[in-house]
């Protein structure tokens, strides 16, 4: 896994998760975006060059312009143009049950997590891909 994605509006959450993953795993890149329309703009972008699009991105819920469900949405109408297959974890402060099992209904969602979230897991998170 070369490039890591995580997609967040909380800075100091972005600082700490960043640190735990560079502990867990050695990627070539973490990337980093501030809401999912960023993340979105960018994996539009970069469709066809493999070498920057991420192996799995980290996505928070509740976000500014683009929260997740509408990053989500949109990744799904994208995903078939993408030269990669990207491993998405759903990420949330959120213990809402419709919230969870919204996001474990959506094909492109392989987990949900809780925060705050351990290096522990994300250890677990990123050797299962």
């Amino acid at each position: 896994m070369n490039t890591i994605c995580i997609v967040d509006d909380d800075e100091v959450y972005q600082i700490t998760s960043r640190k735990m993953i560079e502990r867990v795993y050695t990627a070539k890149n973490i990337l980093v975006f501030s809401n999912g329309a960023e993340a979105f703009h960018f994996l539009s972008e970069m469709a066809s060059n493999e070498d920057v699009l991420p192996d799995v991105i980290f996505l928070d819920v509740n976000m500014p312009y683009m929260d997740a469900w509408q990053f989500l949405d949109a990744f799904g109408i994208l995903k078939p143009k993408l030269i990669k297959q990207i491993t998405i974890y759903v990420i949330s402060s959120s213990v809402s049950h419709s919230d969870i099992a919204r996001a474990k209904n959506i094909e492109v969602v392989k987990d949900y997590y809780i925060k705050p979230i351990t290096m522990d897991q994300y250890s677990q998170m990123l050797m299962s891909i």
